[in-house]
C-alpha cells in the first residue's frame, strides 16, 4: 500500500510542477502583453501583480523541485553580491542591486524581530 501512495505522491508532484510551469509561462506572456502598451500609470498595479505572481511561482516551483526557500534566497543573495562585485550595468547606472540588497536585508531584520 505504501508504494501505491508514493506513486500517487510522485504523480501529483509531477502534475503540480507542470501546472506551475504553465502558470509561469502564462504570467510571463501577460507581462509582455502589458509592457507592449508602455509603462503607464494605469498598468502599474497590473505589472506589480504579474511580477509578484512570477516570483511566487518561482519559489513554489523550486520547492516542488526539491529546493528550500532558503536555498533559493541564498542564491539570489549570491547573485546580488556577484553583480555588485562585477559592477553589473543595472548597478552601475541605477544602483538597483544595492537597493535590492538593502531591501532584502531590512526585510530579514524585520522578520527576526
Amino acid at each position: 500500500m505504501a508504494i501505491f501512495d508514493r506513486e500517487i505522491d510522485i504523480t501529483r508532484n509531477i502534475k503540480t510542477i507542470e501546472w506551475l510551469k504553465s502558470e509561469l509561462l502564462t504570467d510571463i506572456a501577460n507581462l509582455f502583453k502589458v509592457l507592449v502598451n508602455g509603462m503607464k500609470e494605469e498598468v502599474r498595479d497590473s505589472i506589480a501583480e504579474t511580477l509578484s505572481n512570477i516570483i511566487l511561482i518561482c519559489y513554489l516551483l523550486g520547492r516542488r523541485l526539491g529546493l528550500s526557500y532558503n536555498a533559493i534566497e541564498l542564491k539570489i543573495g549570491n547573485k546580488i553580491k556577484l553583480g555588485l562585485i562585477e559592477e553589473h550595468d543595472v548597478e552601475k547606472y541605477y544602483g538597483d542591486l544595492s537597493e535590492l540588497s538593502k531591501h532584502l536585508n531590512s526585510s530579514r531584520l524585520k522578520a527576526k524581530k
